[in-house]
């Protein structure tokens, strides 16, 4: 329930506080006097579109406050959003903009003081209002709106077995995307299939394993392409160090002779030890490498075949790293990586066959809850169209058909179901869509019946309702103010209207009217408006709250004072207006089941003879 709404500085109202109450609370005035303004700002505080005209002129910040009675859905809610209470009984939405005269600048919105995103706002406004309008005729004749509706209507299996659909629905999508993805790339695929067999069957061809045989290969071929020469060298190495034939004397030969004086040396001074010893050492590290080096020599045999075979095989490394390199370890890599999307493109990827197999079955399983679906809204729309024509009886429109027509359509995600509201307001007349046969006074009656069918599956505490009487003769706005008062049993309802009739009925009663104030905010005469320069005023828009029985009869006597003689008679309309709008509600109170279906005879004939005066003065 909305208890409260501060407004400041928004279109023409520059401070305003309204505290609204439990029941029916309307709103009335002269056309233009901004009560439209009013219901905008609780637009406004709960997440609805505002511009830089939105904030009043001069100005260059606006705030809107509402505040609603906390419930314990809103008190879950909060806490699943981490938003803190700020009390045990009420839950403060505001919203705040500022502008730099021409763009708006910024536009925040706060849930108990915490700043909050769009999705989170929006959240909060489905759980605490709902407006209706006669500019909905537009969005209610539209296909798509009728559908949730009823979906709506049918309750939680419903938008349950909806949420399967739309998960069926994107799960088959998805399958379908695969499918048409590889469909697509077949011949790709193909060719890249082909052009990698053939790399790694070539890289395969080559053995590649070491990342460094390249190196190692060059070094074979310097080998043996050097045999003769290796040969000669390492002879002439061991002549030099362990056998010499010549004149000089080998390596071994004079270290033996230094080792043999150095000998004779120590047995005279111990101190020269130490060089005897190297020496000795010497002399063993000069005959063991002189007999290395004699074997190295007589190992060597030249072998043109081995030759040929590294030499290949060099040519061959080279290739491979040109293509695939710049060297083996590249090379290494690169045939691992073929591999493995080789293996993908082969049998690690699912064919086309098992993918046509499993968008078969995914269809399958969303014709299937489609049509689950369909059931559940057939079951849906036979109690909607009860409800609704129930609901249209005593709104006088006694003999109307409506029908909820569910026609079949590709699968989408929110079903295979095309809704279309049929409606025939005239005995004989066949049925046809909504927005093509309804007059604007049936529509505000569709809509109000439509509304009050979903109070008994929503949990919404609040109702408003924006001229939903504009075009209806006095009896109807009987009729619609008696619905209203029903509804307003169980929620609050907030309503603008321009009918003394649903007015009278109201619990709480607000006048709005617009007032010319001077710069120190003093109100300015009529009479002295002519003389008064526009830069010194400003029009602002004042509500007063009708709390007495002859402030209430004088405001219902200016709404019907243009069908009556005199301000007397208007007068003693009104005072009739609340006696009987008094009585209603007691009978209501006393019998609500009865007040569902239609008007009481003793109403019925007051309002006929009430829509009498007021349409032959």
């Amino acid at each position: 329930m909305l208890i409260s709404l501060r407004i400041e500085n928004f279109a023409l109202i520059d401070r305003l506080e309204l505290v609204f109450g439990p029941g029916l609370n309307v709103l009335t005035g002269e056309t233009g006097a901004g009560k439209s303004i009013i219901l905008d700002a609780i637009d406004a505080a709960l997440g609805g579109k505002v511009t830089s005209r939105s904030i009043r002129t001069g100005a260059q910040r606006a705030l809107v406050e509402a505040t609603f009675k906390l419930t314990p859905d809103l008190a879950q809610w909060l806490d699943e959003q981490e938003i803190d209470l700020l009390d045990e009984i009420s839950l403060v939405c505001s919203r705040e903009m500022t502008t730099n005269q021409t763009v708006l600048r910024s536009s925040r919105s706060r849930i108990n003081g915490v700043v909050v995103n769009r999705k989170q706002i929006e959240q909060l406004r489905s759980r605490v209002v709902e407006i209706t309008a006669q500019g909905q005729s537009v969005l209610i004749g539209q296909p798509a709106h009728q559908r949730d509706c009823l979906d709506s209507f049918g309750g939680a299996p419903l938008l349950q077995q909806r949420r399967a659909v739309f998960e069926a629905y994107t799960a088959c999508q998805e399958a379908f995307a695969h499918l048409e993805g590889r469909r697509q790339s077949e011949q790709m695929r193909l060719q890249k299939l082909d052009l990698l067999e053939f790399q790694l069957k070539e890289l395969s061809a080559a053995k590649l394993e070491e990342p460094d045989e390249l190196e190692h290969l060059d070094q074979e071929r310097q080998r043996l392409s050097h045999v003769v020469e290796l040969q000669k060298q390492s002879y002439q190495v061991y002549q030099a160090l362990y056998q010499n034939d010549g004149e000089a004397d080998a390596a071994a030969d004079i270290l033996g002779e230094a080792e043999a004086t150095l000998i004779d040396m120590v047995n005279y001074d111990v101190q020269l030890q130490p060089i005897l010893d190297m020496v000795s050492a010497a002399l063993a590290q000069v005959e063991e490498a002189g007999r290395q080096i004699n074997a190295y020599g007589e190992g060597l045999e030249a072998d043109p075949q081995r030759l040929e075979t590294v030499e290949q095989r060099i040519r061959d490394l080279k290739q491979i790293c040109r293509k695939y390199g710049p060297n083996l370890a590249e090379a290494i890599a690169y045939t691992e990586r073929i591999q493995a999307e080789l293996e993908e493109l082969q049998g690690g990827g699912q064919s086309i066959e098992v993918l046509e197999q499993i968008y078969q079955e995914r269809k399958a399983i969303l014709v299937k809850v489609c049509a689950d679906l369909t059931q559940l809204r057939r079951s849906a729309a036979d109690e909607l169209e009860a409800r609704l024509v129930s609901g249209l009886k005593p709104l006088a429109m006694e003999k109307v058909q409506f029908k909820v027509e569910i026609a079949p359509s590709p699968p989408t995600a929110a079903g295979a179901d095309k809704i279309t509201f049929l409606f025939s307001p005239n005995p004989g007349e066949p049925l046809h869509p909504l927005t093509e046969t309804a007059s604007g006074g049936e529509m505000s009656r569709f809509l109000l019946a439509l509304k009050s069918c979903f109070t008994q599956v929503d949990s919404v505490g609040t109702l408003i309702f924006d001229e939903i009487d504009v075009g209806v003769s006095g009896r109807v706005a009987a009729a619609i103010a008696q619905k209203l008062h029903q509804l307003s049993v169980h929620h609050q309802v907030l309503c603008v209207t321009h009918q003394p009739l649903i007015a009278a009925m109201a619990d709480r009663h607000f006048r709005v009217h617009k007032q010319v104030i001077d710069t120190q905010d003093s109100p300015i005469p009529d009479r002295h408006l002519s003389n008064t320069q526009n830069s010194d005023v400003r029009t602002v828009v004042r509500v007063s709250s009708l709390d007495n029985h002859l402030t209430r009869s004088e405001e219902l006597a200016q709404l019907a004072g243009g069908h009556f003689a005199t301000e007397e008679i208007s007068f003693a309309f009104g005072e009739s207006l609340l006696a009987q709008a008094a009585s209603r509600r007691q009978r209501q109170q006393l019998s609500p089941s009865s007040q569902s279906e239609s008007l009481p005879d003793s109403d019925s004939q007051t309002e006929t003879a009430i829509d009498r005066t007021l349409n032959n003065p």
